[in-house]
């Protein structure tokens, strides 16, 4: 069997236009949003790390079950307008998406199947038999700096691709340039000036994502 190609996208302000924590952060009212906004640009931004804040938000924010699902379903009303159809002409062409993302598993896994996408690294929370949040996988390298490149070198390590891409819109996505074969900023939603003076490869639909897939 041939070694696979692989293509990790992150997930929020990416794949769909919002940032889930923060959509979570909404139903608690517009002081929540605004300081969990806050802190989200803070680390996408590099000018906090993300360990600074990921617990926090969580803290202050403590998501149902069902909160989960319902940013589930806000993520494939604002998902990225060319994504399903770019994400089936890259299977097609032999690669593996990946989501590798920040945010949670509970909530991308709607996008995920919406996508097309089998395969999701992300973060999983917990709850009681009741639906109500207890807490986070606090071993998952994403909830800190480095955690991206870090989890994608152990799926190389497993997998053995023959190429890599990663496709992100923040700091803890740039972190995994050093790792792959071609990181390609995105953005569409957000452009962090960072990230766009940076990666080789700057985008703003992913569309423009297939003249590199070939």
């Amino acid at each position: 069997m041939a070694a696979p190609k692989l293509l990790f996208l992150d997930c929020d302000s990416t794949l769909s236009a919002i940032e889930g924590v923060d959509e979570l952060a909404r139903l608690r009212g517009p002081a929540c949003f605004k300081q969990i906004e806050e802190m989200t640009n803070a680390a996408m931004d590099g000018r906090v790390p993300i360990d600074d804040v990921f617990a926090r938000r969580l803290d202050i924010i403590r998501p149902s079950l069902a909160e989960c699902a319902e940013i589930g379903r806000r993520y494939v009303e604002r998902v990225e307008p060319t994504a399903r159809t770019v994400i089936t002409n890259a299977k097609r062409q032999g690669w593996t998406p990946i989501i590798l993302s920040a945010g949670y598993t509970q909530a991308i896994a709607p996008l995920a199947e919406y996508l097309a996408i089998a395969h999701v690294e992300a973060v999983r929370l917990d709850f009681d038999a009741a639906g109500q949040y207890t807490g986070f996988d606090r071993d998952y390298p994403t909830t800190r700096n480095g955690g991206k490149p870090k989890r994608i070198m152990q799926l190389q390590m497993e997998l053995k691709p023959q190429r890599a891409i990663m496709v992100g819109d923040g700091i803890s996505d740039l972190e995994a340039a050093s790792v792959v074969d071609l990181f390609v900023g995105f953005g569409g939603y957000v452009q962090r000036s960072k990230v766009r003076t940076a990666a080789p490869v700057f985008i703003s639909s992913l569309s423009e994502l297939v003249a590199h897939l070939s």
